[in-house]
């Protein structure tokens, strides 16, 4: 048998569109090896040596860019950080050495018990040290820059008093660290909490963006309104388009289709993927003849 060895570090261009890999395709990707740009992963379902998941992994890898994106650090909580956790994802990294890494700006734990849900942290002066230091603690055991994204958020701490954006170009200051930049997440709190999403791209630090998700969301309609919910079990809305085809004008950060839900066949996701090129096209700067 043939034993494939992933290549280091395979770029991931600007611009270019990728699409996160999930169970259902699996096989189909292997099989077919389809135009895609890149592929992002959920680290935690790799941790395993030895698995299906990891000789999966392994000869995906050889064809396509990877980006980890991990779920379960849980990097806003004031637990300590979880050392077996971490000595999983730098053996996973230093394997396969991605091009990029990228966790949430949030937290699941307390007192050693992990919820089923990325929860947001309060944006106050307290919550951002904490943030940082366990952040900074992580990049160093890494030995190498994380990707913060930015949250789905349903309702507003009293004690938060920076705006989110703020936030986080603050965490990437002090922590010379990346952004993911989430439209659909920015577009879903625009709606639900009443934020300028323009306004918040216009603010953010944009050369800090190294990555954008497009993803979906499903609307709920309750007795005195509606809320949106970020599920990523759906297309990309037109509103969320709109903003990236405006910010593609500012950033070339790579960007990629999230679909966690509802996944469809493997044809839905790559036209998906397809509209993002042509909508990136759209919101291309226009070039000045020489």
């Amino acid at each position: 048998m043939t034993v494939l060895t992933p290549p280091c570090s395979l770029a991931i261009a600007e611009n270019a569109i990728g699409v996160g890999l999930r169970s259902p395709h699996y096989q189909q990707i292997l099989a077919q090896l389809p135009d895609i740009a890149w592929l992002e992963i959920h680290s935690e379902n790799f941790f395993n040596a030895g698995s299906a998941q990891r000789d999966l992994l392994d000869r995906l890898a050889v064809h396509y860019p990877l980006s980890f994106h991990g779920i379960g650090l849980s990097l806003g909580s004031t637990d300590p950080l979880n050392k077996q956790h971490l000595r999983q994802l730098k053996s996973l990294i230093d394997n396969y050495q991605p091009a990029l890494v990228s966790e949430h700006l949030s937290w699941s734990s307390f007192s050693g018990r992990y919820f089923n849900d990325l929860l947001p942290v309060p944006l106050t002066s307290e919550s951002l040290n904490v943030f940082c230091d366990r952040l900074n603690q992580v990049q160093d055991f890494l030995g190498r820059a994380v990707l913060v994204e930015n949250p789905t958020v349903y309702l507003n701490f009293t004690q938060s008093h920076i705006d989110e954006w703020a936030f986080l170009n603050e965490i990437q200051r002090r922590c010379q660290s990346g952004l993911l930049l989430d439209l659909n997440n920015i577009y879903v709190n625009s709606i639900n909490l009443g934020i300028d999403a323009e306004h918040y791209l216009q603010n953010i630090n944009v050369d800090a963006v190294r990555e954008i998700h497009l993803a979906g969301f499903t609307r709920k309609v309750l007795e005195d309104g509606e809320i949106l919910i970020d599920t990523h079990g759906s297309p990309v809305s037109e509103p969320v388009w709109e903003l990236f085809r405006n910010f593609r004008s500012r950033c070339q950060a790579p960007a990629l289709i999230e679909w966690d839900n509802d996944i469809p066949d493997l044809a839905v996701l790559l036209a998906e993927a397809r509209r993002a090129e042509r909508e990136q096209l759209a919101g291309a700067p226009e070039q000045v003849p020489i």
